[in-house]
């Protein structure tokens, strides 16, 4: 069954930019209204904001909040209920990515890596769980193919992504009958930012070890959390990796 989404409203962390920009436009396609949340990119945010709401008005707000802080996490849902009146929705997108290699981790680092990547998701999880339950809603955490294959260099992501692989499996027990609570697994979907990504032969060789030979689209990512909101009534506890076929050859 594709579920329309008309009506129905999600919760997106990191919302503004990438992945998360593109996963917004992709639900709210489909009907929903989003709150979006976003720590600093406010321009970025407001630009998703006025194009969404262009088309549908006052479908999208927007709320600002520092995952590491947890005190602030129950407040993104209490205020995503207050302006539309239910949460059915949530998408742990929100995520911290830099290298940490042995002999040079902090708990700075750690704290970093781990908040926004596991503690976030793990707390915005239990703060939505009375409302999603009341919706028969869902959680889709966006986790990394290399939560299972580890990357050179990146110890605490690594650590942290796996933690939410577990704990996509953990909540989807726990939450069950009621909440469906899924994970996407992305591969190259457009290249990071940092600089120690722009080598052209270190990307020409991740591209070649994937079955497909390129890297994907925000937009690939997008149409996965789509199919595990939408279109998959009897699928919880489950990753989808969207990597080209890259973690094959890994």
């Amino acid at each position: 069954m594709d579920e329309n989404l008309t009506g129905k409203v999600a919760l997106v962390t990191g919302g503004a930019k990438r992945v998360g920009a593109a996963i917004c436009r992709q639900l709210h396609a489909r009907g929903a209204n989003l709150m979006l949340h976003h720590r600093a990119s406010i321009n970025e945010a407001r630009a998703v904001q006025h194009e969404l709401n262009v088309r549908r008005p006052d479908s999208v707000a927007l709320i600002q909040a520092d995952l590491l802080n947890g005190a602030s996490l129950p407040d993104l849902v209490k205020t995503t209920v207050g302006q539309f009146g239910r949460l059915d929705v949530l998408i742990n997108n929100a995520s911290s990515f830099f290298p940490s290699p042995i002999g040079e981790i902090t708990e700075k680092a750690w704290d970093d890596l781990m908040g926004t990547n596991l503690k976030a998701p793990l707390f915005l999880s239990q703060a939505a769980a009375p409302e999603l339950r009341k919706r028969h809603g869902c959680i889709v955490n966006i986790i990394d193919i290399h939560a299972e294959f580890p990357m050179k260099n990146y110890v605490v992501y690594t650590v942290a992504k796996g933690g939410l692989l577990a704990l996509t499996r953990s909540l989807a027990r726990e939450l069950g009958p009621e909440v469906r609570v899924n994970g996407v697994a992305p591969g190259t979907i457009i290249w990071p930012e940092a600089d120690e990504w722009g080598d052209e032969l270190s990307r020409q060789r991740i591209v070649n070890q994937s079955a497909l030979k390129r890297i994907g689209e925000p937009a690939d990512i997008a149409k996965a959390v789509d199919f595990l909101v939408s279109a998959a009534p009897y699928v919880t506890g489950q990753v989808i990796a969207v990597d080209g076929g890259r973690s094959i050859t890994l």
